[in-house]
């Protein structure tokens, strides 16, 4: 093989230390070491924009491997190959010559060929008496031999981001098309609800979708619209289950709700009966089963004041947000049999959920002890939901966002 020293560019190209790394990396290819051209050639044109290539780039590299007459690169082969800039250019698809010569730079750059350069900067083999080529001067493709597992690596990497890519737009597309047909459905056929304010929410996400979003914004919008059809479900699911309950009870039950909307105090005991309060039961007719929790992300970006509470003063995972709740839990007065009630009914990372909120309105709410085991009875029910509130916070509602269910 062709790599036994370095050897310098010819003319005003420069020699640099990185070169000189790449052409000593070419001595230390394992012993016997071979692969197909054609697959490596597949891994590298996957892991393109990883390597900083053009689809030009790819173009020039499959029309050097051409000139290569086998189809497996082997160490110890002779691995040059030099063919002249018209033979490339007619390999690669008619290519301009300024733009062969700077995509041959690229290639170069990102170490999957050397510059073997001969005195005169010309590209030739010279031959023994037996016809085999004994010395040649061009383009190295030993360091795609080197470099094959780390770009089946970066290729297989490319590819399974870019399917978590599609199926994440994928689920977006569907659950897009959820929501709006969901709500849809509700104000034409007359359901009880804001759905004005929730289709306003909805157009809110879908406007905030850039043109061409990458991974990171497609997976913030798809947190939120399935925060936001998981609300729209369950605020149909509790108008049937409110509509299967007699006319006397549902009289009823709207009489409470009212007096709960017209004094809010009225639902918050005192200290002392906070403390001697009486530990709530899920009626087991009628409670639901605790809803799977929100991203943690955007519980952090409605509720960012209960960070401060967290080991060292963040909060990196849902363990953490729940130990940041037991200790605003403490400050704000509630006691531990609440909490405890909340943490049954609505799951402890939800109970840790509603925490934090009250925490963002604890300005506005004179018992926090009281208002979690309203929340808890109400959830207990299967009349509460903190999609609201989260929406609500997320948009910096007012205060009344803390009341709806």
């Amino acid at each position: 093989m062709q790599t036994g020293s370095v050897t310098t560019p010819f003319g005003r190209r420069p020699m640099t230390l990185a070169l000189v790394k790449r052409q000593i990396a070419t001595n230390e290819i394992k012993a016997g070491k071979s692969v197909d051209k054609w697959k490596v050639f597949r891994d590298a044109s996957e892991a393109r924009e990883e390597l900083g290539l053009q689809s030009n780039s790819l173009a020039v590299l499959d029309a050097l491997l051409s000139f290569y007459p086998e189809n497996e690169l082997r160490q110890g082969a002779q691995l040059v190959v030099f063919p002249s800039n018209a033979q490339l250019v007619l390999r690669a698809h008619g290519m301009a010559g300024a733009t062969l010569r700077r995509h041959l730079a690229m290639l170069v750059d990102a170490g999957l060929i050397v510059r073997k350069d001969s005195a005169n900067g010309k590209r030739y083999a010279r031959k023994n008496g037996a016809g085999e080529i004994e010395n040649a001067f061009g383009f190295d493709l030993s360091p795609i031999l080197g470099r094959s597992e780390e770009l089946a690596l970066v290729a297989q990497k490319v590819v399974a981001a870019r399917a978590a890519f599609r199926r994440a737009k994928e689920n977006l597309t569907i659950c897009r098309r959820d929501v709006r047909k969901l709500i849809s459905a509700a104000m034409e056929e007359g359901a009880d609800g804001d759905w004005t304010a929730i289709e306003a929410m909805y157009l809110d996400l879908v406007g905030r979708i850039p043109r061409v979003p990458n991974m990171a914004d497609v997976a913030k919008i798809l947190d939120e619209m399935e925060l936001l059809r998981e609300e729209v479900l369950n605020q149909l699911d509790t108008q049937q289950n409110s509509q299967l309950r007699s006319t006397n009870d549902a009289h009823s039950e709207q009489h409470i709700q009212n007096s709960k909307s017209e004094s809010f105090n009225e639902l918050e005991p005192s200290s002392e009966k906070e403390l001697g309060a009486t530990s709530i039961k899920p009626d087991r007719t009628t409670a639901r089963e605790p809803v799977k929790a929100f991203p943690l992300g955007v519980v952090l970006k409605a509720c960012p004041q209960i960070a401060d509470y967290g080991p060292g003063g963040s909060v990196g995972g849902w363990r953490e947000l729940m130990s940041a709740a037991v200790v605003v839990r403490s400050m704000l007065g509630i006691s531990p049999s609440a909490y405890q009630d909340a943490c049954e009914i609505m799951g402890a990372e939800n109970a840790a959920v509603a925490v934090s909120c009250i925490l963002e309105r604890a300005h506005l709410i004179s018992s926090a002890g009281g208002y979690l085991r309203d929340l808890t009875r109400r959830a207990a029910r299967g009349e509460f939901s903190l999609g609201p509130v989260i929406m609500a916070l997320l948009r910096g509602g007012s205060d009344r966002s803390m009341k709806v269910g």
